[in-house]
């Protein structure tokens, strides 16, 4: 049997991609939110919400459920590469009967339609992206590599070709552009990693019932992660300027959440192997690990992108975005809230065979996000839409917990929890005093943020070692073991 691939190598490969991730807007935003403005930000995310909705439906759950499958037969050749194609041909079936949805909704479209012709390229996509197949097999270096050379291109392109405002329609086109051909790129790494497919021995349809397992729960989160902007679009008429604030408010803390979603993504292949081997002890000794890492990064994370968000916003995107202040306020707990129910969806439920289950808990959140999403969006606009995600984050986490009590138990919360909320307030503190002191003195800039986010690490990270923090103390120890070794 060969070699399991190494967790430390891949989640270093998805953090390099991710990080680059989390550079690209500092990068493009403020040229972005100052040439195309508030309103034509929202007309993007609104346009770019409607065509998520068959891009769901097109990937009908293969992707999570491709990866599991991978993972779980990666060391036959045989049965992977029919799994492959299996799972391959039933996306390429779906995407094409979406397709013609598709036409028919451009069609009937008036105000957008343009916008909608360009997105077909974001449709199509679905079909040619097999980033679930190099995932499977942890072979996460080749994901980054296309990652990051897509990125690369579409920055470039940005900054040669979108320069007014009426470049909007170009700057979706470019978008959709760089994801369908970075989806096809992908296909260059397959030689050697599957075998011919033998056409009379694939059976697409045998995947479908548990394809669906993993599409519904994937079209009930997207009720709360691109009906909130759709439904900002719907109230708010002409004026899109909502969706604007809502898209970089929302997007900050996405990013923010990389270093948590990047292990858990490149943890999610692992537990499922070690699942389908049953090898009970690791499991718990791997989630154990995980939990204690994300509490570990989320608290400051948390804190951290509320404190900074008085001084950070004004000057990044401009003094026409001030309400994106407020927003990230009510947005940052998903940080923490949204990195635990991930953890235990794509490391304990998912690979453990309760998608279904976890399924049921989804839908039941995207039920009470729609719901207060009704109730809010009309008053409080994006406010409101922020809030009604952070509510249903909340109560999918809580059930979340319910479901994986087999292997986390509420005490390991507390006991991997209380020392870093305890430090990341405090840190909180040191980076809201350290933005108004420089603000007063200096004025806003990069470089008052840059220093709020190094004076809040370093502050973090010394109460925690004050506090013997074990997470800290064991890898620290391990660092300087193998320091001392080498001399």
């Amino acid at each position: 049997m060969a070699k399991a691939p190494s967790v430390r190598k891949n989640y270093i490969y998805n953090l390099i991609y991710q990080v680059m991730t989390l550079i690209t807007p500092f990068i493009t935003t403020p040229y972005i939110s100052r040439v195309l403005g508030a309103d034509g930000t929202g007309v993007q995310s609104y346009t770019n919400s409607v065509v998520q909705y068959f891009a769901i439906l097109a990937a009908l759950g293969t992707a999570s459920y491709g990866q599991r499958e991978i993972a779980r037969h990666r060391d036959d050749m045989k049965d992977r590469s029919r799994l492959f194609w299996e799972i391959e041909i039933l996306c390429g079936a779906t995407t094409a009967a979406c397709l013609l949805i598709w036409l028919f909704v451009i069609g009937f479209a008036r105000e957008y339609r343009p916008y909608y012709i360009v997105l077909t390229m974001t449709l199509t996509a679905v079909a040619f992206d097999i980033s679930w197949f190099f995932g499977g097999l942890e072979q996460y270096s080749l994901i980054v590599l296309r990652n990051t050379a897509v990125k690369l291109v579409g920055i470039a392109m940005l900054f040669l070709f979108i320069r007014k405002k009426e470049d909007l329609l170009l700057y979706v086109a470019l978008t959709a552009a760089t994801g369908l051909l970075g989806n096809i790129s992908m296909w260059g790494y397959l030689k050697g990693q599957v075998e011919k497919p033998v056409l009379r021995e694939l059976h697409p349809l045998r995947h479908l019932k548990e394809t669906l397992v993993y599409f519904i729960p994937t079209i009930a989160t997207s009720v709360y992660t691109i009906l909130d902007k759709t439904m900002l679009g719907w109230f708010s008429g002409e004026d899109k300027s909502q969706n604007g604030y809502y898209e970089y408010a929302t997007g900050f803390v996405n990013m923010a959440k990389i270093l948590i979603m990047s292990f858990n993504a490149v943890m999610s292949a692992r537990m499922s192997y070690l699942f389908g081997n049953g090898r009970m002890e690791e499991i718990y000794q791997r989630i154990r690990e995980s939990l204690d890492f994300v509490l570990l990064m989320a608290m400051p994370i948390m804190l951290g992108l509320a404190g900074i968000a008085a001084q950070f916003i004004p000057w990044f995107l401009g003094s026409g975005y001030l309400p994106v202040t407020f927003l990230m306020y009510v947005c940052s707990p998903l940080v923490l809230v949204v990195g635990l129910s991930d953890c235990i969806g794509s490391q304990i439920l998912t690979p453990g065979g309760k998608r279904a289950q976890s399924g049921k808990v989804i839908v039941a959140g995207a039920v009470v996000n729609a719901c207060l999403n009704f109730l809010l969006i009309p008053h409080f606009q994006a406010s409101g839409a922020a809030a009604a995600s952070v509510a249903a984050e909340c109560f999918i986490t809580a059930l979340y917990l319910w479901l994986g009590r087999d292997f986390i138990k509420l005490k390991m919360l507390v006991t991997y929890g209380w020392k870093r909320l305890f430090a990341a307030v405090v840190m909180l503190g040191a980076v809201v005093w350290t933005g108004q002191f420089l603000e007063q003195i200096r004025g806003l800039g990069p470089i008052t943020t840059f220093i709020q986010i190094g004076t809040g690490a370093a502050v973090y990270f010394v109460v925690l070692l004050a506090m013997r923090d074990s997470f800290l103390y064991h890898y620290l120890g391990k660092i300087i073991q193998k320091f001392t070794g080498m001399q």
